[in-house]
């Protein structure tokens, strides 16, 4: 076993030094929704990984795309961004896919991760290394909560294919300072600043670099909230994006609907 893990240590860090661009695929989570940014435009996770990424290799000699659009399921990200990042083939891709298919009611975790790994065999012969993403741990998010199971059941799956295809893993069930409410904007269903840095941290930390803060670190001590403020931000929160959530479900329309990836092309830092 250990044996086993030196090897595919060596392996990634062998494969970091010769990454000189990166096209992240995903949703809003890899978008950066909850991490705003100067006009108007999301920074998130891919974003800070790539500046982690470019800092190892001389100026100007690292290039780097962000293909995700928000809202999307699965089969729209294959139909729309695989295409292109297999046309762009650069030397890393994250494919973070299949969340929004798995909150949705009825969806089958099972069936979502038979199309995950059939587009994930599609990618990996055109471009040089393919990270992919397990879920989080929902068990203290509202709502969410209740589809912990399924989440489960679907990271499960994206380790088993992770080990067919020898891809790395950010593996976000694991990540524990997540699980704080810090680590999550105001719509409990996308990170925070702070959430979207650790999580670069834990990606850069797969690919063999060495960060300059623990991803884990435990936050600063906090005053414990009364039942009454907790009942207020509930509903307050229902008001302000549960009941606008579930009104584009019912007219079926997507927070990405017209939007367009924020850097379709791989492109210096």
């Amino acid at each position: 076993m250990t044996t086993k893990t030196t090897a595919k240590t060596t392996t990634v860090k062998t494969a970091l030094q010769g990454i000189g661009s990166y096209a992240a695929i995903g949703d809003s989570f890899t978008e950066g929704v909850g991490d705003p940014g100067p006009g108007d435009i999301c920074v998130g996770w891919a974003d800070r990984l790539a500046v982690l990424l470019a800092d190892q290799r001389e100026e100007h000699d690292f290039r780097y795309a962000n293909l995700a659009v928000r809202g999307k399921l699965l089969d729209q990200i294959v139909a729309d961004q695989v295409p292109r990042a297999k046309e762009l083939a650069p030397d890393l891709v994250t494919f973070c896919a299949g969340g929004n298919d798995i909150i949705r009611p009825g969806s089958d975790p099972d069936d979502v991760a038979e199309r995950f790994e059939a587009a994930l065999a599609d990618l990996v012969g055109s471009v040089g290394q393919v990270m992919i993403t397990t879920g989080f741990d929902t068990r203290g998010v509202p709502v969410l909560k209740h589809i912990r199971g399924k989440v489960a059941t679907y990271s499960a799956h994206v380790r088993s294919i992770a080990d067919r295809y020898e891809c790395p893993v950010l593996d976000l069930w694991s990540l524990k300072s997540v699980q704080d409410r810090r680590a999550w904007d105001g719509d409990r269903l996308h990170l925070s600043p702070e959430g979207h840095t650790r999580v670069a941290l834990r990606a850069a930390q797969v690919l063999g670099l060495e960060v300059p803060a623990d991803p884990d670190q435990p936050w600063p001590p906090q005053q414990p909230r009364g039942s009454a403020e907790v009942t207020r931000d509930n509903i307050q929160w229902a008001r302000e994006y549960l009941v606008p959530w579930i009104g584009r479900r019912l007219r079926g329309e997507s927070s990405g609907d017209h939007m367009a990836a924020k850097r379709p092309d791989l492109l210096p830092l």
